[in-house]
């Protein structure tokens, strides 16, 4: 587990970045300023151990009472996005209920994973939602271009399988992507580039950790 937590972020677009050389990078703007301590989980009372953070302020009529006695606990202002994360005990001292997050949590030049929710497509067929190929467009096909074909297994089971790739619902998902690095800080409007695209759609809320890959292999000498 990295000696670091993790920090929130809202996805404000993508850009590009120009290094020394002249190479043009793609980047993803992520707004990070004002991540929250809103509680501690402790061995002690909750069996795990764990930092609550809280993102962008919400007006306090949009919550519940129970949700406001939780912000009103940790003497700070309601918050739209709360999330928990993992990190070792001796963190909880160096970052207090009621305290901010700085930018350092994410080095310049560090990995990072990614977690968000992947951008909803609705109800797809099987061409977009699996890459199929479709049938030829040619003489003797009518009205069967972008079906899927058969389905099923004659007579023994008699039953389609469970998993066959049909058309479904498509995106709205959990994903996560990562190794991605932080290219760049910028610090007078709170939000740090990351190289590469990340899960969601703008103004959507990630998560976003140190790389659990690179952490192991730091751990094992580098030895993957």
């Amino acid at each position: 587990m990295n000696t670091e937590p993790g920090m929130l972020a809202r996805k404000l677009g993508m850009t590009q970045i120009f290094l020394a050389d002249g190479t043009r990078v793609p980047v993803t703007v992520l707004h990070v300023a004002g991540n929250t301590v809103v509680a501690h989980r402790t061995v002690e009372r909750d069996g795990y151990t764990a930092l609550q953070l809280g993102l962008d302020e919400q007006k306090p009529v949009r919550m519940t009472k129970a949700d406001l006695g939780r912000f009103r606990q940790a003497d700070t202002a309601p918050r739209k996005f709360v999330r928990e994360i993992r990190v070792q005990p001796d963190v909880l001292a160096k970052y207090p209920i009621g305290s901010q997050l700085p930018l350092d949590v994410l080095p310049e030049g560090a990995l990072v994973d990614v977690t968000g929710t992947s951008k909803g497509k609705g109800f797809q067929g099987v061409l977009k939602r699996h890459k199929m190929s479709g049938k030829p467009n040619t003489h003797g096909t009518h009205e069967y271009f972008r079906h899927g074909g058969s389905i099923g297994c004659r007579l023994t089971p008699g039953r389609v399988h469970p998993g066959k790739r049909m058309g479904g619902h498509m995106g709205s998902e959990r994903k996560t992507e990562q190794n991605l690095r932080v290219a760049k800080h910028v610090p007078d409007q709170g939000v740090v580039l990351v190289r590469g695209p990340v899960p969601g759609a703008n103004d959507g809320y990630v998560i976003v950790r140190l790389a659990h890959k690179a952490a192991i292999r730091k751990s094992h000498g580098g030895k993957k």
